[in-house]
């Protein structure tokens, strides 16, 4: 643990006094050193948080004092007080527990803006998320649900299957045991695929995608690096996207939140939709967050209270 000077918020900026932090992969990758913080960015671990405003910046006028809020960081969410981009402040869902809340806006911000977030979606389109059971997994699982989507999910586990079907999965395919690609088929193939994995997965994703089907990656566990046969993005016509979230435009990312907040936070007060929280540690203990997030032991969300 380390002090430092209470950040002043910039025009333009709230500043949260922190419930609590998010733990997600990105993290890990910059504590690797692998993921460097953007120019401007606090070099703290942290892309999410929960917490009451305690000052505001010149220009902010939809926040007030007092207020609670989640809110997705560039940055400088493991700390006490963060300085937060006021349009990346989103309320509290209702009946969403105030630390539950601290691991909702990196998840939701990125399946959303990558999935949903200008695309018209067919309802029943099938949905394959690898790694459902994962904090972008179940989100991803969840919303597919929610938006009548057939979801099947890859998982390692009977446990974790059972998990993700409690989340709305149509069909849980344990890996270790079942081939993906043939599951998939059976269902008549994927419209989308969310892939967190890479390395082999990336050719049987085309195995398993329909003709026009969209393939979206968001990590590589097996490798980033890998030798593919393009015939059949040819002759599907697949489209293959990915993105990073972090180094998005603010207006980006602020026109992610307003879509949020009027397509997707409604469904928590329906009950379509819900926090999963598996572990929470205090932020002292942040490294026995990480080792957990690492061996993948977890179903949801780990968070760090402060």
């Amino acid at each position: 643990m380390s002090r430092r000077p209470v950040p002043t918020p910039a025009p333009g900026e709230v500043l949260v006094k922190v419930t609590a932090a998010g733990v997600n992969g990105p993290d890990m990758m910059q504590r690797q050193g692998l993921y460097p913080p953007p120019p401007g960015a606090s070099d703290l671990m942290g892309l999410e948080i929960s917490g009451t405003v305690v000052a505001l910046g010149d220009g902010v006028t939809t926040w007030s004092i007092g207020d609670t809020l989640c809110a997705l960081t560039k940055g400088g969410g493991y700390a006490e007080y963060v300085a937060i981009n006021a349009d990346h402040c989103l309320r509290i869902p209702d009946g969403v527990d105030l630390i539950d809340a601290a691991g909702l806006c990196e998840t939701f911000f990125t399946v959303w803006s990558n999935v949903f977030f200008g695309h018209d979606i067919p309802e029943h389109a099938n949905f394959l998320v690898h790694g459902g059971a994962g904090g972008i997994g179940a989100t991803a699982v969840q919303l597919g649900a929610a938006f009548g989507l057939n979801v099947l999910t890859t998982v390692s586990s009977s446990e974790k299957a059972a998990f993700v079907a409690d989340l709305g999965a149509a069909r849980a395919i344990n890996y270790r045991q079942e081939d993906f690609v043939s599951v998939t088929k059976e269902h008549g193939g994927a419209d989308i695929i969310l892939d967190m994995v890479g390395g082999d997965y990336v050719a049987r994703n085309f195995k398993a995608a329909k003709p026009d089907a969209r393939l979206i990656s968001l990590a590589f566990r097996s490798g980033s690096k890998v030798e593919i046969d393009l015939m059949p993005i040819m002759l599907k016509r697949l489209h293959m996207t990915g993105s990073t979230l972090r180094p998005r435009p603010d207006a980006f990312k602020a026109e992610i939140a307003r879509d949020l907040l009027k397509r997707v936070w409604p469904l928590f007060s329906s009950g379509q939709l819900r926090p999963i929280t598996y572990a929470t540690f205090p932020l002292a203990e942040a490294a026995t967050a990480h080792e957990m997030m690492e061996s993948s032991r977890h179903s949801g969300k780990i968070l760090l209270t402060v």
